[in-house]
């Protein structure tokens, strides 16, 4: 094996990554080393690559990416639980405290002193990368492992935004955003007997989302919010979209008691009318990612009938420009790194 190894390498904010050989990590005690197949791009990435986002060190992480499905192909000292060449996922979460009280919960998404794939610790842009044995992922033997990287992701994020959203068969959700993850929401919802109601600004996502099972959809409009039928008010609200203009049509389109579910990073401020709040007893949270245990149960979920979603393959010397699309939002579906071909 290569003591070395390819990778896209984040020199600056908004640069061009760099596509050089660097050394090839070593898996530390506990860790395993995956070769990779795949590397979904998330949206995460943009922001981290524009510097919007940045770990407490204040320097992210010189290789992006946490959507990684790959083999393992190193153990490091006192790894149990896996072999060489089985299949493994790589995701966001790399590792947290173990201690804290979201740790402890069952709510390890949530601990402010995680690690994460891309953002803390090199990631997924290189032909290698090193995991957290107890957080990588068991996934499919078989299968695209360009399907599958943005289950790390993408796919995990709208399940841990479904479940956190409490719902149960028989309610009305509206899914606000039909990117990637809106797709994928709007999927799971569905299996759990969810009537979705899909808001978005494009019509051809519109369309897309009536595909995959959304039973009312909806254009996005400056209007939305006062024209938003009675028939289709809803016990749980999810945004996706990245940006603060959905928020006047979720507070119209929920019912009393109802669920908001904030699942997309909207850094500006939204009004918030606690006369409203109090009155309408409506519950208002966010949702980070996802857990292990969740991880499992969406793997489940895909392997007894997969996901359906648009993926985009790409090189690794695409990287910077597949980053582009999704800063310019004219990327379609979910982007894709696949290693092995012309880099």
């Amino acid at each position: 094996m290569s003591q070395i190894m390819l990778a896209a390498v984040l020199d600056a904010a908004g640069e061009p990554l760099r596509i050089v050989n660097v050394p090839r990590p070593a898996p530390g005690p506990g860790e395993i080393l995956v070769r990779l197949e795949a590397s979904g791009i998330c949206h995460t990435d943009a922001h981290v690559w524009q510097g919007h986002l940045r770990p407490a060190s204040g320097k992210p992480a010189a290789i992006l990416g946490h959507e990684g499905v790959g083999r393992v192909v190193e153990l490091g000292p006192g790894v149990e639980g896996w072999r060489l060449g089985e299949r493994a996922g790589v995701a966001w979460l790399h590792d947290t405290c173990g201690h804290c009280e979201e740790c402890r919960a069952d709510m390890e998404s949530f601990c402010q002193h995680h690690r994460a794939h891309g953002f803390d610790v090199d990631g997924t842009f290189a032909e290698y990368v090193v995991a957290d044995a107890r957080f990588a992922a068991r996934v499919p033997d078989t299968g695209d492992a360009a399907v599958l990287a943005p289950l790390m992701c993408a796919g995990l994020t709208a399940f841990g935004a479904v479940r956190r959203a409490g719902i149960v068969a028989g309610e009305t959700c509206a899914i606000f955003g039909c990117g990637g993850l809106g797709l994928y929401a709007i999927q799971i919802a569905r299996r759990l007997g969810a009537r979705v109601v899909a808001v978005d600004t494009d019509e051809a996502k519109l369309r897309l989302a009536a595909s995959l099972g959304a039973d009312h959809v909806l254009l996005a409009s400056p209007g939305l919010a006062g024209d938003w039928p009675a028939t289709l008010r809803a016990h749980v609200c999810i945004n996706f979209a990245p940006t603060p203009a959905s928020w006047d049509a979720m507070v119209a389109a929920i019912r009393p008691r109802g669920r908001i579910v904030a699942a997309a990073m909207v850094p500006q401020p939204v009004p918030l009318n606690q006369e409203w709040l109090t009155a309408s007893g409506v519950w208002i949270t966010g949702t980070s990612v996802g857990t292990r245990a969740q991880m499992r149960e969406l793997i489940q979920l895909h392997e007894a009938r997969p996901f359906e979603t648009q993926i985009e393959r790409v090189t690794l010397s695409e990287a910077t420009s597949a980053l582009e699309r999704l800063k310019a939002g004219t990327a379609e579906g979910r982007q894709a790194i696949v290693f092995g071909g012309d880099a």
